[in-house]
């Protein structure tokens, strides 16, 4: 039984780490941007050039965001599951 608590502890932390390095890059992404907005708008570039890492960067939250939070569910937890499920077929 302990060992069980023991290994859906370090799940929970697991899940709580990969929770806070989500909103960290969320905030990180939302201050550089706001950053270079307000340089593309001091500098009268003539073009919104801050659009572009604004997206790509984006694009990259949200993969981080739905790896967070959708495919969690196939994190250790899962892995342990198959792990088993395969054992069970093999004896």
């Amino acid at each position: 039984m302990k060992i069980e608590k023991d290994e859906k502890y370090l799940r929970a932390k697991k899940r709580v780490e990969n929770l806070k390095a989500f909103y960290i890059h969320l905030i990180v992404y939302i201050l550089v941007n706001a950053m270079l907005f307000v340089i593309n708008l001091i500098s009268d570039a003539g073009n919104w050039w801050f659009l572009y890492p604004l997206a790509g960067w984006g694009i990259g939250v949200i993969v981080h965001g739905v790896s967070t939070f959708a495919f969690g569910k196939f994190g250790s937890e899962w892995e342990e599951r198959k792990i088993k499920e395969y054992m069970e077929k093999d004896k």
